[in-house]
C-alpha cells in the first residue's frame, strides 16, 4: 500500500509514518500545500491523508485540485477543524472520510484500509483472482485454499497487480508503488525482476496458473489469457 500524508505537524507526521511503516507500507510526506500539490500531480497513491490547515494553502483547495485531475485516490481528511461545515464541505468535495484530531493511530489505519478496500476491491477484505486469494487484513495468500508464504513486498506486488489486472504496468509504476519516490528507480529494476520471479515461482509451485506475463521493454501484465 502506498500513502501520501499531507501534514505540517512534524511530531504527528513522524508518528503516522512510523506506525504505517512498521508493516512495510510506503508512506510519503508533504509538509505544505505546494509540495502536496506537486506530489499529487506527479505520483499515484492508494490513499491520501490530508490535513486542512497547511502552510501555503487550504487542504480543501488541494482536494478540489485532485478531483479536477480526475484522479482516483482515496482521501481521508485529518484535521483539528471539527465544525459540521468543514466536514460537509470536505465530503461534498469528494473526500471518502473525515477524522478529527486527536485520534488513535489504530483507528486511522482501520479507516485507511476501509477506504482502499472500497476503492479497489468493492469493500471486501479478500481479493480473489481465480484460484488465488489474498486477505488484506491478515496479509496472507492462499492458492486453492492452501496458504503460501510471501514477503511483504511480494504480497504488496501481488495485490497491486491484481488491482490492475489486464493492464500493462510499467516498471516505474511498480518501483514507485513498492518503494516510493525517494528511491532511485534505476536501482530498483533488478529488485523488481527478483520480486516478480520469486512471486511467480511461489504461485506456480503452489498450483496456480502462470498469470504473470513480461511485456518486453515496458513492464508486466497480470491476468488470464484471452
Amino acid at each position: 500500500m502506498k500513502l501520501l500524508l499531507v501534514e505540517d505537524e512534524t511530531g504527528l507526521a513522524e508518528s503516522i509514518i512510523g506506525y504505517f511503516s512498521e508493516d512495510g507500507t510506503v508512506c510519503e510526506l508533504a509538509g505544505d500545500y505546494g509540495s502536496g500539490s506537486e506530489k499529487i500531480c506527479m505520483y499515484d497513491y492508494d490513499c491520501i491523508l490530508l490535513d486542512l490547515s497547511l502552510p501555503g494553502g487550504d487542504g480543501l483547495r488541494l482536494l478540489e485540485e485532485l478531483k479536477r485531475m480526475d484522479k482516483q485516490e482515496g482521501v481521508l481528511i485529518i484535521s483539528a477543524r471539527n465544525s459540521l461545515d468543514d466536514r460537509l464541505k470536505g465530503l461534498n468535495l469528494g473526500a471518502d472520510d473525515y477524522l478529527t484530531k486527536p485520534f488513535h493511530l489504530s483507528e486511522l489505519k482501520a479507516r485507511v484500509i476501509a477506504i482502499v478496500r472500497r476503492k479497489q476491491f468493492g469493500g471486501s477484505n479478500r481479493v480473489i483472482f481465480n484460484e488465488i486469494a489474498a486477505d488484506l487484513l491478515a496479509m496472507n495468500v492462499t492458492v486453492k485454499g492452501v496458504k503460501i508464504t510471501l514477503t511483504r513486498k511480494e504480497f504488496d506486488l501481488l495485490v497491486y497487480l491484481v488491482a490492475n489486472q489486464g493492464k500493462v504496468v510499467s516498471k516505474n509504476a511498480i518501483a514507485e508503488h513498492l518503494w516510493g519516490d525517494e528511491m532511485d528507480l534505476s536501482d530498483r529494476f533488478d529488485f523488481i525482476y527478483t520480486h516478480i520471479k520469486n512471486l511467480r515461482k511461489k504461485l506456480v509451485e503452489a498450483g496456480a496458473k502462470d498469470y504473470l506475463k513480461s511485456m518486453y521493454g515496458v513492464g508486466y501484465k497480470f491476468g488470464s489469457e484471452e
